[in-house]
């Protein structure tokens, strides 16, 4: 599923216009992006927890010529998922 499908799929589940999707999409994806780059876990209950992880510099190598690289320290945004989702699967 793609953008606009799931703009699609939530205009017609939640029964408003596609434009107003639109919007309440690129407002959820703006709010969770400023959270994040301010240092805070977004938590939505029954679903996941969007957080930024560190990941620390280590040694890596190049794989086309095996030499050794250092691969600089970073930070990630990671989607943990709950446990009522997650059991929603299996």
């Amino acid at each position: 599923m793609n953008k606009t499908e799931l703009v699609k799929a939530v205009a017609a589940k939640a029964g408003i216009a596609q434009k107003d999707a639109g919007v309440a999409l690129e407002a959820f994806i703006d709010v969770v992006t400023d959270a994040l780059k301010a240092g805070d876990k977004v938590a939505i209950a029954k679903f996941g927890t969007f957080e930024v992880k560190e990941k620390p510099a280590r040694e890596g190598f190049n794989p086309l010529t095996k030499q050794p690289i250092k691969i600089a320290a970073s930070k990630v945004p990671v989607l943990k998922f709950g446990k009522g989702y997650k059991d929603i699967f299996n």
